[in-house]
């Protein structure tokens, strides 16, 4: 029987290729199949090994047997849905591989969509990422060769390679009138999932890229620090950054989310087996004691970013803002048959504390930013640098205060830096203006 390894939420549709899988993997006790399954009917086995033969005898050019049975296998698999696989050879050394969490590759998540190869979303600070590949863009061409006709498997492997190789994407963007064209070269990826900063006093940032064996720890080493850096100025709120994260380990998901809350559900497994439906429930102790939140989700926000989205929002704990999430809700599972193969297979659903599926649908955010370009506008007049006290022979205020040049100098900088934000990353943006209204807000109703 073989050796069963959960992999909970596999990462979000498709393969992975440049960065570590994020999943995580713990043994499961061995079970028999359900009697109701059924004994496969002799007819039908009989044909697939007449199939079999004929295409050994018939067939142009000699074909290995162990290629004929892995491919079937691969059909058996594949035909299921677009997330369950059978794993072997390049598949399974790529799967091992992204466990250790370094290998070289251009790092996008990607999966088969219509004969062409897919972008789920690049992965921060990769080849892919750096060079301007988006969620949704469409890979047409490796180097010289067509994407139609390949399998995903294949063309992921013309995409891996050697640290410091180059390879030549041909992309097809919506709203583009021609393809564009990508020169990479790929890079070791070492995936470093939170990373955390303060936008500006009092308001921090954490950026969640995926959900790996230690997301959780590192999430809340990272808000601890947030909270700690300044006593003067403690933080009031933080925008959580899950945009074009593909996903990962479920276990990791509940954890980002138990961080943040106090009690309730977070999410809820369900498998065909009622037996083995699990509820997960957030434990006391939000480390940000209440504290506002704003999430920033988009099309590339999949399978466990959506749980962590989800929870948040369902608790009414944070306020989601973007655009609508990819829409991953299942589950998967990684069997071992061998030192060398492996089966992926479906095995369950995952619901939000509402009981909302999120499969094939998605997340829709409390406030729909969709990623926009400020333009500065140099010519623009500038109203907001001339007041009533530079006037002359304006009146005095006989109640003025001592002008801190210091707070003066503080404020304009803040100024600065918001213009500089809006500008590199419009829905961030947007984020921080959104938290700093509920903070104000807050602040005026305890009053």
């Amino acid at each position: 029987m073989p050796n069963r390894l959960r992999v909970p939420l596999a990462l979000a549709a498709g393969v992975l290729i440049g960065t570590c899988a994020s999943i995580t993997s713990g043994v499961l006790a061995e079970k028999t199949a359900s009697p109701a399954a059924g004994a496969l009917p002799v007819k039908d086995l009989q044909n697939f090994v007449r199939v079999m033969e004929m295409v050994k005898q018939g067939y142009v050019e000699p074909v290995d047997d162990k290629k004929l049975l892995d491919d079937a296998l691969r059909g058996m698999l594949s035909g299921l849905d677009p997330h369950s696989a059978y794993l072997a050879g390049e598949e399974f050394s790529s799967f091992e591989t992204s466990i250790k969490g370094e290998f070289g590759g251009i790092g996008i998540e990607v999966q088969m969509q219509d004969g062409l190869v897919r972008v789920i979303s690049p992965i921060d600070d990769t080849p892919a990422a750096k060079a301007g590949i988006k969620p949704g863009d469409y890979i047409v061409k490796i180097d010289d060769t067509p994407v139609k006709g390949l399998s995903l498997t294949d063309a992921v492997s013309k995409m891996k390679g050697t640290p410091g190789t180059k390879v030549v994407l041909t992309v097809a963007r919506e709203g583009q009138t021609g393809p564009m064209t990508f020169d990479l070269k790929r890079d070791n990826i070492k995936l470093v999932s939170v990373r955390s900063k303060t936008l500006e006093p009092q308001f921090g940032y954490v950026r969640i890229s995926s959900f790996n064996q230690k997301t959780g720890e590192s999430f809340e080493n990272e808000l601890k620090k947030l909270l700690a850096a300044d006593a003067k100025n403690p933080i009031k709120g933080i925008v959580l950054d899950l945009r074009n994260n593909p996903g990962g380990a479920l276990d990791e998901a509940i954890r980002v989310s138990d961080a943040l809350l106090n009690s309730g559900g977070i999410v809820s497994v369900r498998s065909r087996e009622a037996g083995e439906n699990r509820e997960f429930n957030a434990r006391p102790g939000d480390l940000l004691d209440g504290k506002p939140v704003v999430v920033l989700i988009n099309g590339g926000s999949a399978s466990a970013a959506e749980i962590v989205a989800g929870a948040l929002q369902d608790q009414k704990r944070a306020i989601l803002l973007g655009t609508k999430s990819f829409g991953k809700g299942s589950v998967q599972t990684i069997m071992r048959l061998s030192d060398e193969s492996a089966v992926k297979l479906t095995t369950a659903r995952y619901y939000t504390p509402s009981g909302r599926s999120i499969q094939a649908e998605g997340i829709d955010p409390d406030v729909v930013v969709r990623p926009l370009k400020v333009a500065k506008d140099d010519d623009a007049p500038q109203f907001d640098s001339i007041k009533e006290a530079d006037l002359k022979g304006s009146l005095v205020n006989e109640k003025a205060k001592v002008v801190d040049q210091a707070a003066v100098d503080a404020a304009k900088k803040v100024a600065e830096d918001e213009a500089q934000l809006a500008l590199n990353d419009y829905s961030l943006y947007e984020a921080l203006t959104l938290l700093k209204g509920i903070t104000v807000s807050q602040a005026l109703m305890q009053k």
